[in-house]
């Protein structure tokens, strides 16, 4: 499983034209599950999303989580992210775990980050999404559940 995160003042999702969902200060989480993903990918990428230690403390270092300042995730489905462009110009996404079997687990890892009784948010699993983020910093982080980078 690899995830983009992204520290945002705010952040929303659109379909056909309306906001499906739309945090404020929190993180924006684009997700990509792959066809080996399991269960404890799953854990593994969410632990690392809730202990983040990304936003600033009263010294302005970066040593909070969103669980630290009880904030807001937005969770966006993204198959692009296993998008593999080493070879020619077209992305090959043969790594993508595809339809029911990657719902699935776009929504059981919703389910997990529920549990962590924070807000979260969601984009529609396989829609055609506009998505606003308003990066805050901007802090992005690449995360992979294999450890690949």
């Amino acid at each position: 499983m690899r995830a983009v995160v992204q520290r945002v003042t705010s952040s929303n999702v659109k379909v056909d034209g309306n906001i499906v969902g739309s945090i404020g200060e929190g993180l924006n989480v684009l997700i990509g599950i792959s066809k080996n993903d399991t269960l404890e990918d799953l854990k593994y990428i969410r632990d690392k999303v809730i202990n983040l230690r990304i936003f600033h403390d009263e010294n302005d270092k970066m040593n909070l989580s969103i669980l630290d300042l009880k904030g807001q995730l937005l969770v966006i489905s993204q198959f692009t992210l296993y998008g593999d462009c080493r070879k020619g110009r077209r992305p090959n996404f043969m790594e993508a775990k595809g339809g029911e079997e990657a719902k699935e687990l776009y929504e059981e890892f919703i389910k997990l980050l529920n549990e962590s009784g924070l807000k979260v948010e969601t984009g529609e699993f396989g829609a055609d999404m506009k998505v606003e983020i308003n990066n805050d910093g901007p802090v992005t982080i690449l995360l992979d559940s294999t450890k690949s980078f």
